[in-house]
């Protein structure tokens, strides 16, 4: 591959690869924080208004949800400075993989939270 082609030619093929992941990731868990902060709105206000214990309970699980998947993608954002150092195709892989996961993961979680 000509250097020319590549963004950032001083930096390895890895390193843009981890920058790519984590700016990523920083998106993923922005949004989480946000749609975490409109849950604790709703909350408050399905309080005040409609007081339905229905309601706080299917608003606290969903909140309670995303909480779990915020704290796995700050977890896994921890891990990437493992992945710079991966000297081998199955290092790769497993950080590939991993990441592909997470992806899914919220994904899925942000799909089921439109519905």
């Amino acid at each position: 591959m000509s250097t020319m082609n590549r963004p950032y030619f001083h930096e390895s093929l890895s390193q843009i690869i981890v920058k790519k992941d984590r700016a990523e990731i920083s998106n993923w868990t922005e949004s989480m924080e946000l749609i975490n902060e409109e849950l604790q709105s709703l909350i408050l206000l399905e309080k005040q208004v409609l007081g339905s214990p229905q309601w706080n309970q299917q608003l606290v699980a969903v909140q309670r949800e995303n909480q779990f998947r915020l704290g796995a993608l700050y977890r896994y954002e921890r891990t990437m400075t493992k992945a710079i150092k991966c000297d081998t195709t199955e290092c790769d892989a497993y950080y590939l993989n991993t990441h592909e996961k997470n992806r899914d993961g919220y994904m899925d979680h942000v799909c089921k939270k439109r519905a």
